[in-house]
């Protein structure tokens, strides 16, 4: 239950949406925004926030989350991967249809958002699968997920082989109002790749996934999108050229955006060296040339979010050879922190890194959030930007720890994340 009011104070406001940046106070009320300013007159804080030093931003949005339930609750749970989440500053995550059961049905969807509700910390966003358990075959019933609580829908990480279904899918999901979530990824073209098609995976002796797995991929559902007039949302860009290709068509009035993940951002197919189980990735890390190309798509907006894409793994899923390792990496608690060294390394602004982050995956999603305004929903992040702070296991909330970060030093720190005006998350040293 939400604190009834509440007062933070001295705080630096930022908020992407609007382009306020001010130091102010903010006053909550019944889980909203009753006042930024001077409180209303009959306001009385039952608690106040000394937030002098730190930015109070919207909660962060996360585009791709993987809770791990139900289904594989031995890599993690809604409660333990929300618990993470709200320790890095954020308080909306979608969670990807392939959950066993898939979600292709309203109740599956109303189970996880039960789920969530009683034992989560942040707000889960279900995405409803395109075709009736992700086999690429029949459509599901869309509308019924959408009524269901599902804000989009998608495919996770099963792109659709038959192009005439994905056709089909896309022009019944525009229907209904809702964003399609794509998987760049040409199935017979990646099947059994296990890294970027180049020099590292060919010393390596590692089977390749060209840069052509992405584009033809992006290419075909750019033509469906153009054909159709469907919206729709590319899952976690990884080459330049399939970046070139979206401003391209987006300029042309294509209705089609796109996230990338964070670690898309730092890390390279030279992390792969040593055999690092936690640089094996979906999709896999590319060239110095791409992660570059990445960086400008999401620093001139062609890249309209930023997401964790965060994939929790049981430490026997990692200890295997190379081969035989699941991909994924463990990421809520560092996608705060990794966004935030982007502005330290110039690439962006700190609005415009922000704005990746909160305003921008809220209207990919088609809802008003991911914003500070007054009667909005008190979804709130604040963090010391100056911090500095290593990823540890000992410190580590979601149950993966699968992550090639522990050790390095990150910039800004979490200190407090508030879900709907309630305190979920406080950080002492």
């Amino acid at each position: 239950m939400a604190e009834r009011r509440l007062s933070i104070c001295n705080g630096r406001v930022v908020d992407p949406a609007s382009g306020f940046d001010a130091v102010a106070d903010l006053h909550l009320g019944s889980g909203r925004i009753a006042a930024i300013g001077d409180p209303p007159s009959d306001f009385h804080a039952e608690r106040v926030v000394d937030a002098h030093g730190l930015i109070v931003c919207p909660g962060l949005i996360d585009l791709c989350a993987r809770l791990r339930e139900p289904g594989l609750e031995h890599k993690g749970t809604i409660a333990s991967e929300t618990g993470a989440a709200v320790a890095g500053g954020i308080t909306s995550l979608c969670c990807p249809p392939d959950t066993d059961p898939v979600i292709d049905t309203p109740a599956v969807a109303q189970l996880i958002r039960r789920r969530a509700k009683t034992h989560g910390f942040a707000r889960v966003l279900p995405v409803g699968a395109l075709t009736k358990g992700l086999a690429g075959q029949q459509i599901s019933a869309m509308a019924a997920l959408k009524e269901a609580g599902c804000p989009v829908v998608g495919h996770g990480d099963k792109p659709i082989r038959n192009t005439r279904v994905q056709r089909r899918a896309l022009e019944y999901a525009a229907t209904f109002g809702l964003t399609s979530f794509l998987h760049p990824a040409d199935h017979d073209l990646t099947d059994g790749g296990l890294a970027h098609e180049g020099r590292v995976s060919t010393q390596l002796g590692l089977r390749g996934i060209p840069e052509a797995a992405e584009t033809v991929a992006v290419a075909r559902d750019l033509a469906l999108a153009e054909q159709t007039g469907a919206r729709v949302h590319f899952r976690g860009l990884s080459a330049a050229r399939a970046t070139a290709m979206l401003a391209e068509a987006r300029e042309r009035g294509i209705a089609a955006s796109a996230d990338v993940s964070a670690h898309q951002l730092f890390l390279t197919e030279e992390d792969l060296y040593g055999f690092d189980a936690n640089a094996h990735l979906v999709p896999p890390l590319r060239t110095i040339r791409d992660r570059d190309a990445l960086r400008r798509g999401v620093a001139s907006g062609a890249i309209s979010a930023i997401c964790s894409d965060h994939r929790p793994h049981e430490p026997d899923a990692k200890l295997a050879p190379f081969p035989q390792t699941r991909p994924g990496i463990a990421a809520l608690e560092t996608l705060l922190s990794l966004v935030l060294e982007l502005v330290y390394e110039e690439v962006m602004d700190l609005r415009t890194a922000l704005a990746r982050v909160t305003c921008d995956p809220a209207a990919i999603l088609n809802r008003a959030s991911g914003r500070i305004a007054v009667g909005e929903r008190a979804d709130l992040c604040l963090f010391d930007v100056e911090a500095r702070w290593q990823p540890t296991p000992a410190a580590w909330r979601s149950r993966g720890r699968n992550t090639p970060f522990f050790g390095r030093e990150m910039h800004g720190r979490v200190r407090y994340t508030f879900v709907n005006g309630k305190l979920v998350y406080e950080h002492d040293d």
